[in-house]
């Protein structure tokens, strides 16, 4: 079993270092909010630690899981920052969706200590953290990879290496774009049946089963034809991400006409008092316009 560190404790990393804990692994967490790190030390045991770098020192690995750019560079960067702390040969694990940009300094900044970097966003939200179901698209160096690989295991279904460092944070943003566009479709599918007075539920009933079906599908229509929108991944940590993928676009060239779109929908949502509504909520607009 490793020694590791965990900085960030919200709905994800809570339960993924949770998982860390029970696999046997001694685990020493910090969170911005120092509440959160005591209510968990309170349910998993383990430890904590006042800085990002108190948590870091001596620890295999260290997991990071934050808000942002300004948030990972704070946690890992500074005299109190993790890297500081770590030891030559660690690696640091980094869960957040932040822009490759920013990935890749801090790999050339770890790197310069001693230290690996590997950038490995996840998805599969709060559920999939709770249940240890997530999926990891990873970028960095074959051989940290592999050493951290067994770590990450322990809270995946799936974990795979893309490419060199800033290819996961890349494969993350193919995933928020294909999101994007299912959860549209899925909503306007849903709106369209709603207004040629159709049963939601029979209509995807018989849908679901051919080529429309999707996970949105499967696991948030019901939730958006009750009007439930409480799904852990926030429509502003969306529009985060997204914001990411289009400025990338423009960076690489890419055309992005329908993620483009469904953002200024999400800023709707946001308007409309939804910051923190989950990503099904582009249903809940289309209802508002009537």
């Amino acid at each position: 079993m490793a020694q590791l560190a965990f900085l960030g404790l919200g709905v994800m990393g809570g339960p993924m270092a949770g998982h860390l804990q029970k696999a046997g692994h001694d685990v020493t967490v910090y969170n911005r909010t120092a509440s959160k790190a005591t209510a968990w030390v309170d349910a998993y045991a383990g430890a904590m630690a006042e800085t990002p770098r108190g948590a870091a020192e001596g620890a295999d690995f260290v997991m990071a899981c934050v808000g942002n750019d300004d948030d990972l560079r704070g946690v890992c960067l500074g005299d109190e920052g993790a890297f500081a702390g770590m030891k030559s040969g660690a690696v640091f694990v980094d869960h957040t969706t932040v822009s490759a940009a920013v990935t890749r300094e801090l790999y050339a900044a770890a790197g310069d200590g001693g230290v690996s970097f590997v950038d490995a966003p996840i998805s599969g939200g709060q559920a999939g953290a709770e249940n240890a179901v997530l999926s990891i698209m990873c970028g960095g160096d074959q051989a940290a990879y592999d050493a951290a690989l067994p770590v990450m295991e322990v809270y995946s279904k799936i974990c795979r290496r893309i490419g060199e460092s800033g290819a996961g944070q890349m494969t993350k943003m193919c995933n928020q774009i294909a999101i994007a566009g299912l959860v549209q479709g899925l909503s306007e599918a849903l709106h369209f049946a709603d207004k040629a007075g159709l049963d939601g539920r029979a209509v995807v009933e018989v849908i679901s089963q051919g080529a429309a079906g999707s996970w949105q599908m499967a696991n948030r229509y019901e939730t958006m034809l009750d009007d439930h929108f409480e799904h852990g991944f926030a429509t502003d940590w969306m529009r985060k991400d997204l914001g990411i993928c289009l400025s990338t676009a423009d960076e690489t060239g890419a055309s992005l006409p329908v993620t483009a779109l469904v953002d200024q929908f999400y800023k709707d949502v946001q308007k409309m008092g939804g910051g923190r509504w989950d990503t099904s909520s582009l249903f809940k607009r289309l209802q508002a316009l009537g």
